[in-house]
């Protein structure tokens, strides 16, 4: 070995001593300043160069006749290397050797001789390392049967992993007893603060030893393609258990929605499994085989991750981009929030430089979705605007947009923190309301005010289908009590403020006031006396007739109002007691002096009703339909 070592040395300066020279003599005096350096560059020995090189070509041809007799017994060997340990070191200990020389013999390349003697090296070495990545594949796919899952923050024992998830809507939790390899039965998963050990701790020693030499032979894609073919289909595999399907954006899109509502269901489930079990596993599997050597850690866990994170954003994607039909908002809301919950999983399992690409990604994706919501509330805006005033609701009551707006933005804003990130992170809020000076308002609140207005406006068109003026106020009346109701009731109060609140509710009350006077002023108009004195004939025939049309204006407006509709039993009670107080009085007042008139003769034949038989017909007043007057209660 001493010889071999001091025959390379020699050729070392014979090759500085030729390259450095460009003539003869120059290559001399080199070999000459060698020779005073050091004894061992005699002049004999260095001008002994084509004399000594078939010696040096002899030794480096030694050593490769020894490598390629140890390494092809191991490549042409028909079973698993490494299931015996004697065999897979001295496997690698061959291969370290095979590395080292062609390492030490490369700088003398320039021999033709050495060049040919490296190109067989070269061919061993490629022989060895497809070797070394079957034994790879091996390793990984043997050691993928045995999945064992600890709880890192209790130091439990581990266990297997199960994604079995069946028809469980369930999402489930990944146990096992450490005795049977199938898969148990799914429970609900508790936390994700778990890791799987997908690889026997034996196993990953192998493969990293194996990585190693790969890496230092220059086949580290190679060996970073066979270890992310070999995982990726695990994760797959794993989604697949969960529930996920393998589905393109245009599938999406087609699903019809109510299927597509499960899949989202699943998508969450198997989504946040994935971010917060799956790939972080993968990841620390990663960084275990490749220690060392963490540009390939981070191009296998790139390629193991790289299809099922792209099939999880693809599918939140496709909701993104698909319809913006208001229904969809709080599945979509949904998605939006897991994938926002997500972001700092993504940050920190995709740090490096190979998953920029779908760190950006994911980004791009949730802030569709932000996009998307958005987009359905102009929708939404659009679906009122556009909602026609053509039949008029029976009984001036609830009308169903009313009802079915209000509802939406009650439910939404059990989204509010969710909606005002939405709204916030936008550039500008799509419609500015025309209402008081909202400029400390957050942009949230001023889109619930934009839409109240449109709905408001939205709902006087369609009062004034109504030919009766009177029952256009209560239509007004019970819809604007409506929403005032579900405002006040819910977080819709705190948005739009005590202001808005109370300037609706004083709406309201106009409302009645018009209703009133609409209605009823004709009918008190006929119980006012004339002042001044009459003739008594011409105060006798003026009572009869005021009585008479009182009886006809009354009767008809209790035969007409009588089916018309307040939904609301406060704002109905609230009419009643109204209305008995402004029309009791005078009518009693007007009977009184009537009664009072000796030239009538029998009253009784004159006066039709009562005092109490008017307060019956009043509490009778807007009853509605069966159908209608509990319409809207909801």
């Amino acid at each position: 070995m001493a010889e071999n070592g001091e025959e390379k040395l020699l050729a070392v300066a014979r090759h500085i001593a030729k390259t450095l020279g460009h003539n003869d003599n120059m290559a001399d005096d080199i070999l000459q300043i060698f020779s005073n350096f050091d004894g061992r560059f005699s002049r004999e020995k260095l001008a002994s160069e084509d004399e000594d090189r078939p010696r040096s070509c002899a030794a480096l041809e030694l050593t490769l006749k020894s490598l390629d007799r140890q390494i092809s017994q191991y490549v042409a060997a028909d079973h698993p290397i490494w299931s015996d340990s004697a065999d897979s070191s001295a496997f690698l200990d061959s291969i370290d050797e095979l590395i080292a020389t062609i390492r030490d013999w490369t700088p003398l390349a320039v021999d033709k001789s050495v060049g040919v003697c490296l190109a067989r090296a070269e061919d061993l070495m490629q022989q060895a390392m497809f070797r070394l990545e079957d034994e790879f594949r091996s390793l990984v796919e043997r050691g993928g049967e045995s999945l064992e899952l600890s709880r890192a923050y209790r130091g439990e024992s581990n266990g297997n992993l199960s994604f079995d998830s069946g028809d469980d809507e369930e999402e489930e939790e990944m146990i096992g007893n450490g005795e049977d390899h199938q898969i148990p039965t799914a429970q609900p998963i508790g936390d994700y603060d778990i890791v799987i050990d997908a690889l026997p701790s034996g196993t990953i020693n192998d493969l990293h030893e194996i990585a190693k030499r790969m890496v230092t032979a220059g086949f580290g894609k190679e060996c970073s393609h066979v270890y992310s073919s070999c995982r990726r289909e695990f994760l797959e595999e794993s989604l697949s258990r969960l529930g996920l399907q393998k589905l393109s954006i245009e599938e999406v899109q087609k699903t019809p929605w109510q299927d597509l509502e499960d899949e989202i269901e699943r998508w969450i489930k198997s989504a946040n499994v994935a971010l917060r079990i799956l790939f972080p596993s993968e990841r620390r599997l990663c960084d275990r085989v490749f220690y060392g050597l963490s540009s390939a850690a981070d191009l296998s866990f790139m390629e193991v991750c790289r299809g099922s994170t792209i099939q999880i954003l693809n599918f939140a994607d496709a909701v993104a981009i698909g319809s913006r039909s208001p229904e969809r908002l709080f599945k979509i809301l949904d998605v939006f929030e897991s994938l926002r919950d997500l972001m700092s999983e993504f940050e920190s399992v995709f740090s490096d430089q190979y998953c920029l690409f779908l760190r950006n990604e994911a980004m791009t994706i949730w802030k569709r979705l932000g996009e998307a919501i958005r987009g359905i509330f102009m929708e939404l805006e659009n679906l009122i605007s556009r909602d026609p005033a053509k039949t008029p609701v029976p009984g001036g009551g609830l009308h169903p947009i009313t009802r079915y707006v209000m509802n939406y933005l009650r439910a939404a804003c059990r989204s509010r923190q969710t909606l005002e990130q939405v709204f916030e992170d936008s550039t500008a809020v799509s419609h500015q309301p025309k209402v008081d000076d909202r400029s400390s308002s957050s942009s949230m609140s001023v889109q619930m005010a934009w839409i109240m207005e449109l709905l408001e406006s939205n709902l006087e068109a369609k009062s004034k289908i109504y030919r009766d003026p009177a029952l256009c106020y209560v239509f007004m009346m019970n819809n604007s009590r409506y929403i005032v109701q579900k405002v006040r009731d819910s977080e819709l109060g705190s948005l739009l403020g005590d202001d808005w609140i109370r300037k609706h509710t004083a709406k309201v009350r106009q409302y009645h006031v018009n209703y009133q006077r609409s209605s009823w002023s004709k009918v008190l108009g006929v119980l006012k006396l004339e002042s001044g004195s009459l003739a008594p004939n011409v105060a006798v025939k003026s009572m009869k007739e005021k009585l008479k049309l009182f009886n006809i204006y009354f009767d008809e407006i209790c035969k007409t109002q009588s089916n018309w509709v307040v939904f609301d039993d406060q704002l109905r009670d609230e009419l009643r007691i109204a209305l008995a107080k402004i029309l009791l009085p005078a009518y009693q007042n007007f009977i009184g002096r009537f009664q009072n008139v000796p030239e009538i003769g029998r009253h009784d034949k004159y006066i039709k009703y009562a005092n109490e038989d008017i307060e019956a017909k009043i509490n009778d007043l807007f009853r509605g339909s069966r159908g209608s007057a509990g319409a809207g209660r909801k």
